[in-house]
């Protein structure tokens, strides 16, 4: 597998998509928790970024992208 980081990073992304739409489907997590999930989860990557860390790039995208998430709703089935 020519990019097999990328490809798992988009697997495991998916995956737990689908689980959090279940637990909200499943009324085990309303969707006030699964965004507090999602927002603590961003919180970790943006207090991860170091002065000078070479990691710095990579936990700046990923706290983008999740936040990208939360504003476009894709892990909870808002009414349209």
């Amino acid at each position: 597998m020519k990019n097999r980081n990328t490809y798992s990073g988009i697997a495991a992304l998916s995956i737990c998509e689908a689980l959090l739409l279940a637990l909200n489907d499943a009324k085990i997590l309303p969707e006030d928790e699964i965004i507090g999930v999602l927002k603590d989860s961003s919180a970790s990557h943006e207090g991860a970024i170091e002065d000078g860390g070479v990691n710095n790039e990579m936990h700046l995208a990923v706290a983008k992208l999740i936040n990208q998430i939360i504003a476009g709703g894709n892990s909870v089935r808002r009414p349209s």
